[in-house]
Order: structure tokens, then C-alpha cells, then sequence
């Protein structure tokens, strides 16, 4: 059984109606940040805690990184603040992953769609099933893989034991 694990969490819904200048700018809103905190406190009851956090830079992912570590009580020198993940297509979030610190076991990758949606159906291949409302990683929501040791050499449904907790199914919780 493979040691290393990939937590993908997109970030929490943010703010359209604020004054941010661009999108990289735009905050999240409060129902972001609530959907946040519910993802955070189902993940400490789960035992689930990242050794090594990769964020985009945005500011709703940078507030959705920060809010984690604070819930989670996790170090900030685990965070590494990447900015090819804005915005990055698959291959771009290939080469983020394979420049994860081997030594880490469990990483988790804080962005964007597209871009993690693509991730999610890359590493889960045809085991796959889609959403019935045809949102498969809305936001604050977290896909979680066990990966094969080798980083640098994934491959379409290399990633096991799929699993996609979104915050409406932690409703109630």
C-alpha cells in the first residue's frame, strides 16, 4: 500500500460583489468562509492533516490556505505560496506536484478550477462517477487520493481510494 496521499481542495467561494481590482483579487464571501470552516472541522474529525500545503497565491485561496492552518493547527512554514496554480491547466499542476518534497507523505493542493477538476478525472481515470448536479469539485470541497510513490510519473487513474467530501454533504454535521 502506497504511503504517499494528495488532498485536492479547491477554495471557498468568494466574493463577485467585492471592490478587488482583478480576479486574482477577490476575496471569499462569507458563505465561502463558512463552507471553509465546516470543511476544516469534518477533516480534523476525519484525522485527515496535510504535511506539506502547495496554494495558489489568489487571495480567495491564500484565505482558504490560512484558514486551514489555523483550524487544523498546522505550521505556515508548510505553505508554499505557488503561483503557476492560478489559472494552471494539468500539466501545470503536474510539475507542482512532482517539485513536492519527497519526504512528505501527505501534500495537499489548494487552487482553482478548471485546472482541479482536471486533476480530479486525470488521477481517478474511468472509476470516476460524475455528480448528479454535474459539479464534481465545487468549491471547498476536497478530493482525496492515495497516490503511487512516483510523483513524477502519473498516469491517467493513478490515484486510488477516491473519495470527494463537498460541504453539502456535511450539512447537518
Amino acid at each position: 500500500m502506497s504511503s504517499r496521499h494528495l488532498l485536492l481542495l479547491r477554495h471557498g467561494k468568494s466574493d463577485w460583489h467585492s471592490d478587488a481590482k482583478s480576479d486574482f483579487d477577490r476575496p471569499l464571501n462569507t458563505r465561502g468562509k463558512k463552507a471553509v470552516k465546516s470543511m476544516c472541522r469534518w477533516m480534523t474529525a476525519q484525522g485527515i492533516r496535510p504535511d506539506w500545503i502547495v496554494s495558489s497565491p489568489a487571495t480567495r485561496a491564500r484565505q482558504t490556505t490560512l484558514r486551514l492552518c489555523k483550524e487544523l493547527q498546522v505550521d505556515g512554514s508548510t505553505v508554499f505560496w505557488e503561483p503557476s496554480v492560478y489559472e494552471a491547466d494539468l500539466n501545470s499542476l503536474f510539475q507542482v506536484l512532482a517539485q513536492c518534497p519527497t519526504e512528505e507523505s501527505t501534500v495537499m493542493l489548494i487552487g482553482h478550477n478548471p485546472g482541479l477538476e482536471a486533476l480530479v478525472r486525470y488521477l481517478a481515470g474511468p472509476q470516476l462517477e460524475d455528480s448528479t448536479d454535474n459539479k464534481l469539485l465545487p468549491t471547498a470541497a476536497l478530493a482525496q487520493f492515495e497516490m503511487p510513490e512516483d510523483w513524477a510519473q502519473l498516469y491517467p487513474g493513478s490515484g486510488r481510494n477516491l473519495l470527494i467530501t463537498r460541504p453539502r454533504d456535511l450539512r447537518g454535521e
